[in-house]
């Protein structure tokens, strides 16, 4: 059969793959690869010395031919999810885990590529020395040296490892999926915004139901929580978000995950100390700019010293406001309320003047401003869903140099959040340039029967960051994909360009760029920007400790776990809420069997980046505040010193080389509205 997965197109046909597409596709790169690895090894044997170009470009080909088959099932599992597909993806998970350990503890690759880093000549190739250290590191990672026993076993606790948090992720999926609220009495409803009435509304009506049905996405979740008058309503609300796939009702016992993230624990705990280490949070530190969880950690407790004080100050504030103890399901109305009553400003005076095309109409014009870019959509591009777009990226020149793919609105069938992802690596390794493709993805409330979707300023903060990670991608000068765009770029520096864009949402110049009420047109008023810029510090010690619990939680259980004994998830999270916390927890609350940022891969013992990163980007973003925030200097300078580089270089020494020192914690802080005194306490503390 003609496979759209092995097709040569430049983009992936998402309209034409199908589950049975996608083993095939993948068997089929798999045996092809392992062929033209042992043709490149064979050419180098007995021969001179392997040449970067050689031996390090062929794989280079390689890699890239994987991803590009990979990449759109990967991606069609996130936002278009059905049995036959995760069906399909589940039974590739153990093969490419297989292929790519196989890779790296290849003895013969190994030494090949320690050859080449003895004679490189890096200057021929952007990155290169980069792409062969990093290299030389994940064939250590992944055992290399180990004697073939234990390679077996590494290869074996990875593959069981790849497909326990593929299902750790699909049993929250199907968490979320099977619970829903259907509501015929309109006075329960009171408060919650129209626009999440009107969803409801129409999800009834779909369901052939009367009245209002609520489903299980972050939109209605937020909506209600921080707007239903009726606290029964939110207490619902929060006990099905708080309980996703857990052994807590309403979750069905049937998406429990508490099994898989022991497992998760004990697969990662054993892979570290397999290759040497003591445990798996000094196994992911590896190939961070952290060096140390005694850094991490010290870093965590500087911010929890500046910020806790503060933070308890504010929920007294919140509890005196609302005139009696809050349990967790109040906090985010009486929050609302306490705003709207100091800033004389609420996310639903907002909303109106934040309708998406407007918003993303104004953020393509700010990326051209800074970056000299223009965002062209191109209809007759094909997409998964009809929600979905696809825009060509144009210089200044009038040159397309890379794509972007979109797709905004919650689904059933979508995993919750936003985030951004590569759908295809810039790539130029003697033949024509491969330009680089990101698919851009948030969970935001769809448009009604009459309105358009309409953005909270939280939701507009989101947009602008995942924004931020695709310019990262698709500004990339570098050609070799392992180290070009987002690859090879510590882990706890990823976030820098997201949240550096983030500081533009706030800004008179850009609100007025981006809003615009859906009805009559108008921008935000000036007199409602100064309200919404007063209002950005508000809570922002309690937003702090919100994520140094996440973050503090998620470092001691890989850092403390032991092999044998119980893996104490719940009870390291109630030390680190007794430690860090505010808000006072629920019995019921099982937050980390939803936590997928950690238990289904990416962030796991890194989650600490968040923060890290931000005392980079809010430090960087500093310099514009300081010399204009539409300064194309400035501009011009980001985006060769940080957007450009890929991983091609340290990440500190780039940041110097933008702002002319070592990163400093001060930015962090003011933007947090942590007081003076904290900052001139924890001044000495920067990444």
């Amino acid at each position: 059969m003609d496979n759209p997965l092995l097709s040569a197109a430049t983009l992936p046909a998402f309209d034409a793959i199908r589950p049975e597409h996608v083993e095939p596709a993948i068997a089929a790169v798999l045996a092809e690869n392992r062929a033209a690895v042992e043709r490149v090894l064979a050419a180098q044997a007995g021969g001179s010395a392997p040449t970067f170009e050689d031996l390090v470009l062929p794989l280079e080909e390689l890699g890239d031919r994987l991803h590009r088959a990979w990449s759109p099932v990967s991606h069609l599992h996130a936002v278009a999810n059905t049995p036959a597909l995760r069906e399909a993806y589940n039974a590739c998970l153990p093969l490419l885990s297989r292929y790519q350990t196989e890779m790296a503890q290849n003895a013969a690759l190994y030494r090949a590529f320690e050859q080449v880093a003895g004679s490189l000549d890096a200057g021929r190739h952007e990155g290169a020395r980069a792409l062969v250290d990093q290299a030389l590191r994940d064939f250590r990672l992944a055992g290399v040296a180990l004697p073939e026993a234990r390679k077996e076993r590494f290869m074996a606790v990875i593959e069981a490892l790849t497909e326990l948090q593929a299902k750790f992720e699909q049993n929250l999926l199907d968490a979320m999926a099977a619970w829903s609220h259907h509501e015929t009495d309109a006075a329960r409803l009171a408060g919650i915004p129209a626009h999440a009435l009107e969803q409801a509304a129409a999800q009834a009506a779909a369901a052939g139901q009367p009245g209002w049905l609520f489903r299980l996405d972050q939109p209605t979740y937020v909506a209600v929580l921080t707007y239903a008058q009726d606290r029964e309503l939110r207490a619902l609300f929060h006990r099905a978000w708080a309980t996703r796939a857990s052994d807590q009702a309403p979750s069905p016992t049937a998406f429990d995950n508490s099994a898989a993230m022991a497992g998760i624990l004990a697969l990662r705990h054993e892979a570290a100390e397999l290759v040497g280490f003591a445990n798996f949070a000094e196994y992911s530190l590896a190939t961070k700019m952290a060096k140390s969880v005694a850094e991490v950690r010290g870093f965590l407790d500087r911010l929890t010293s500046a910020s806790l004080t503060a933070a308890r100050a504010e929920f007294r504030d919140l509890e005196a406001f609302a005139g009696h103890p809050l349990a967790a399901w109040d906090v985010a109305f009486h929050a609302e309320r306490l705003r709207l009553a100091r800033y004389a400003i609420s996310d639903e005076e907002l909303r109106p003047y934040f309708p998406l095309p407007t918003v993303l109409d104004g953020l393509i014009g700010l990326v051209g401003r800074l970056f000299g870019l223009q965002l062209e959509r191109d209809a007759g591009v094909a997409t998964w869903h009809p929600e979905a777009a696809y825009f060509r990226v144009i210089d200044a020149g009038g040159k397309v140099v890379g794509g972007l793919y979109t797709d905004f609105y919650a689904r059933p069938e979508k995993r919750s959040g936003a985030w951004m992802d590569d759908c295809i690596s810039r790539k130029r390794l003697g033949g024509p340039l491969q330009l680089p493709v990101a698919h851009l993805v948030c969970n935001f409330a769809a448009p009604g029967a009459s309105t358009p979707s309409l953005l909270s300023h939280d939701e507009v903060l989101t947009l602008f960051h995942e924004m931020g990670h695709a310019l990262h991608h698709l500004l990339t000068r570098i050609d070799l994909p392992s180290v070009a765009g987002i690859h090879g770029v510590p882990w706890d520096a990823v976030e820098l360009p997201s949240q550096f864009m983030e500081g533009f949402a706030w800004e008179p110049e850009i609100l007025a760029m981006i809003s615009g009420h859906w009805q009559s047109g108008a921008t935000l008023p000036p007199a409602t920007v100064e309200r919404l810029r007063a209002s950005r510090v508000f809570q922002g010690a309690m937003d702090m400790v919100r994520q140094l619990e996440f973050a503090l939680f998620d470092l001691r259980i890989h850092a403390e776990y032991r092999p044998g004994a119980d893996a104490r998830i719940l009870d390291i999270l109630g030390e680190v809420r007794e430690a860090v916390a505010v808000v006072p927890a629920t019995a019921y609350d099982r937050f980390p069997h939803a936590f997928a940022h950690i238990f289904g891969g990416g962030y796991a013992a890194g989650y600490y980046s968040y923060k890290w990163a931000e005392v980079l980007s809010s430090d960087a973003y500093a310099a514009f505040e300081e010399g204009g925030v539409l300064d194309a200097g400035l501009a011009r300078r980001f985006r060769e010193e940080i957007l450009e580089i890929g991983g091609s270089r340290d990440i500190a020494a780039a940041f110097r080389a933008f702002r002319g020192r070592d990163p400093d914690i001060t930015a962090l802080l003011r933007h947090s509205g942590i007081t003076t005194a904290a900052v001139a306490e924890t001044a000495s503390g920067s990444p």
